[in-house]
C-alpha cells in the first residue's frame, strides 16, 4: 500500500514540478540556470523515497568556471537523487526523443538541456563540437553520464570517450561525481531507505597535448571513481545490496541477461 501511495505522489510530483518548471522558462526560455532550479526541486522528491541524499563538494570544485560533469547512472531513481547535486549553470544532453514525453519532455527541452538525434550518426558526429561550443559560447557547464546507460547493478559500465573529448576541445575540466549504490536498496514498501552519498572529486585538467591520451585518462578516471564509489558504498552499509545483486544476475540463465 505504501509503496501505491508513493508512486501517486512521485508521479503527481513529477508533473506539478514539470509544468512549474515549463511557466516559469517560459519567462527565460533556455536559460542557464533553468536545469539547476528544476533539479533542485526533482531532488527533494527523494525524501518521498525515504532516502537521505548528502551532497559533497570539495573546495576545488566550488571554485571552479564551466566544467564537464561526469557521473555513474544507475536507474530509473537519479531523476529524484542525483539531480539534487546538479549546480548553478549546469545542462544535461539527452536524446532528441525526450521532448515528446508528456509534462517532462517539454520541461527538459525549455529549461535548456541539449537534445540529440542519436538515431542520426552524421548529427550525433558532431555533437562533442556542438556541445563545446555552448559550453564556450555560453559558459555552460555540462553533467553527462559517460557510461551511456543505466547500470542497473552491474556496477560501473566501461566509458566512452565523449566527455573527456568534449572537455578538451571546450578547454575546461572534468569533475567525476560519486553516487553511492541505490540499486536493490529502496523498497518503496518500507519507510526508511537509508542513506546515498554524491560525491565530487577533484577536477581533472586534460591538456590538448594530451589528446592521445584521452582513452587511458577515461579509463584511469573510471577506476578512480570505481575505488571511490565502493568506499561510499561501505560508509552507506549498500555494499551488500550490490554484491547480491551481482550474484543474482550472474546466476541468471544468458539469454535472460
Amino acid at each position: 500500500m505504501l509503496a501505491v501511495i508513493r508512486i501517486i505522489l512521485m508521479t503527481i510530483a513529477l508533473v506539478l514540478i514539470s509544468i512549474f518548471s515549463c511557466l516559469y522558462s517560459l519567462i527565460r526560455p533556455f536559460h542557464r540556470d533553468n536545469v539547476h532550479h528544476t533539479a533542485k526541486y526533482l531532488g527533494n522528491v527523494s525524501k518521498l523515497l525515504g532516502l537521505e541524499v548528502e551532497v559533497r563538494i570539495p573546495d576545488s570544485v566550488k571554485a571552479l568556471g564551466p566544467v564537464v560533469y561526469i557521473c555513474n547512472h544507475q536507474n530509473s531513481y537519479d531523476i529524484f537523487t542525483v539531480s539534487g547535486a546538479v549546480q548553478p549553470g549546469t545542462v544535461s544532453v539527452g536524446k532528441k526523443s525526450l521532448k515528446w514525453i508528456p509534462f517532462f519532455g517539454q520541461m527538459y527541452w525549455l529549461t535548456g538541456n541539449i537534445l540529440i538525434d542519436r538515431k542520426n550518426k552524421n548529427k550525433a558526429m558532431n555533437t562533442i563540437d556542438m556541445t563545446a561550443r555552448k559550453i564556450r559560447e555560453k559558459k555552460l557547464s555540462v553533467w553527462l553520464f559517460p557510461e551511456g546507460t543505466r547500470s542497473y547493478g552491474r556496477g560501473l559500465l566501461p566509458f566512452k570517450t565523449g566527455a573527456f573529448r568534449t572537455a578538451v576541445k571546450a578547454e575546461v575540466p572534468i569533475v567525476p561525481i560519486c553516487a553511492s549504490n541505490t540499486h536493490k536498496t529502496i523498497d518503496l514498501n518500507r519507510w526508511n531507505n537509508g542513506k546515498m552519498i554524491i560525491e565530487f572529486l577533484d577536477p581533472i585538467h586534460i591538456s590538448v597535448n594530451e589528446r592521445d591520451k584521452i582513452r587511458n585518462i577515461t579509463n584511469q578516471t573510471r577506476t578512480d571513481m570505481l575505488v571511490r564509489i565502493e568506499a561510499l558504498n561501505k560508509e552507506t552499509g549498500h555494499e551488500i545490496a550490490l554484491s547480491k545483486a551481482k550474484k543474482t544476475d550472474e546466476a541468471q540463465p544468458s539469454e535472460t541477461k
